[in-house]
C-alpha cells in the first residue's frame, strides 16, 4: 500500500496533487450569481456556484463533486483559474487549459476536464441569464 501511494505521488505533479486534495471550495451556495451542473458519461457529476462582484469579476467559485480524484482535481482547477478573472476572461478557460495546469492529468481522464469546463460554462451562461432577469435568482433550488 505504501508503494502504491509513493507511485501515485511520483506520477503526479504538485499542482495535480494540490487540486485533487483541496476541499476548501466544497460548498453549496443557496443563491449563487451563476450555477452550472453536468454529469459525464462516466457518471461523475460537477456542480459549480459562482459569485461575481459589481465589476464583473469572479470573486469565488464553489464546487460540489460526486466523482473520482481526477474530477475533483479538474473542478478545483477551473475554480482556481477563474477566480479573480472577469466573466469575459473566464470564457477562455478550456479543457486543454485545465490539463496544462495540472501537467499530469492522464489522457484517459481528459473527459474530466471537459466535464469541469462544461459545468463552468453552464454557470457562466446562467450568470448572464440572471443578469437579464435577476428576480429568478431567489426562486432557484439546487437540492
Amino acid at each position: 500500500m505504501e508503494n502504491e501511494a509513493l507511485d501515485f505521488l511520483d506520477r503526479h505533479s504538485p499542482e495535480f496533487i494540490d487540486m485533487a486534495y483541496s476541499y476548501h471550495r466544497m460548498e453549496r451556495l443557496e443563491h449563487p450569481d451563476g450555477y452550472g451542473k453536468r454529469t459525464g458519461d462516466c457518471g461523475d457529476t460537477i456542480e459549480m456556484f459562482l459569485t461575481v462582484d459589481e465589476k464583473e469579476r469572479i470573486r469565488s467559485v464553489s464546487i460540489q463533486v460526486d466523482g473520482c480524484l481526477n474530477t475533483v482535481a479538474t473542478a478545483n482547477t477551473v475554480a482556481h483559474l477563474s477566480e479573480g478573472k472577469t466573466v469575459e476572461e473566464a470564457w477562455d478557460i478550456t479543457p486543454e487549459t485545465v490539463a496544462d495546469y495540472l501537467k499530469t492529468l492522464e489522457d484517459d481522464h481528459f473527459h474530466c476536464a471537459e466535464l469541469a469546463v462544461g459545468a463552468f460554462c453552464l454557470a457562466l451562461v446562467n450568470y448572464r441569464d440572471l443578469k437579464k432577469k435577476p428576480w429568478k435568482k431567489s426562486y432557484r433550488n439546487h437540492a
